[in-house]
């Protein structure tokens, strides 16, 4: 099984972006962040015309936003953290795809470092943490994938003295994001790229990409035992050099 994430950065705008793309790539699971559309407006059929006719769309109008797409089943969908409100932000939502249980989020920006948004980040990541201490086992098939909006080390920012106390890099950032990880992920490009320098993201700014000065801030991370069963795992660039293209690179890990 193939799984994908990718922030495309409003659907509506890169639609045709993401059926060239799952025309070629074929994964059978697509995780979305960052649709920016409601569930009314999300383009169903033309990913059901893919084979993606199962789907769970969690959008919100101009803003956030995601939506899990695939060639088989869902099983017990929900959304969102338990303890969310009925109007919190739509940032996360999860599926049982062929017994592995997926999660697929888009973890808040923090738009500036000491204001509430950014409180609101780390404590976001601690009860995501809670989730799985709270419903799952590490010997469980658990999938944690998305654009987590934090680069975990040195080896995931372009140049860690230039990123150093920024947003995306904070050090009250990094510490939430690998307490998350903690609860026992294995981040399957790592296993896979050793030290790489490879990003999943670079500013809007054309040269930022040529340069290669992004950052990785999206991720699939897996129980132990299922990361036992990845084969490999990358980050397409391809998308990135399109017209138009997302500020991010869809990341894939093949499954056995």
């Amino acid at each position: 099984m193939k799984v994908a994430t990718w922030n495309v950065n409003s659907i509506k705008s890169r639609l045709q972006h993401a059926l060239k793309w799952c025309s070629v790539a074929e994964p059978d699971v697509l995780c979305l962040q960052e649709t920016k559309v409601l569930d009314a407006d999300f383009p169903a059929r033309e990913f059901a015309a893919l084979g993606y006719e199962h789907q769970a769309l969690f959008g919100e109008g101009a803003y956030n936003g995601v939506a899990t797409l695939s060639l088989h089943p869902l099983e017990n969908i929900e959304f969102n953290l338990p303890d969310d409100k009925p109007d919190a932000q739509r940032r996360l939502v999860a599926a049982t795809v062929n017994g592995i249980r997926i999660f697929n989020a888009y973890a808040p920006h923090g738009t500036k470092l000491g204001s509430d948004k950014y409180r609101y980040k780390l404590d976001w990541h601690r009860r995501l943490r809670k989730l799985f201490d709270e419903r799952f086992s590490t010997d469980d098939d658990v999938i944690l994938c998305g654009d987590l909006n934090v680069a975990p080390h040195e080896m995931d920012v372009w140049k860690p003295t230039v990123w150093k106390d920024k947003l995306h890099f904070s050090k009250p950032e990094r510490e939430a994001l690998m307490d998350l990880k903690r609860w026992g992920f294995i981040d399957l490009f790592r296993q896979f790229n050793g030290e790489a320098k490879e990003f999943s993201w670079w500013s809007v700014f054309h040269s930022d990409f040529e340069k290669n000065r992004g950052l990785r801030i999206d991720f699939i991370w897996a129980s132990p035992t299922l990361a036992e069963d990845c084969t490999d795992c990358w980050i397409d660039r391809e998308p990135r050099t399109w017209e138009h293209p997302s500020d991010h690179a869809p990341v894939i890990a093949e499954f056995d």
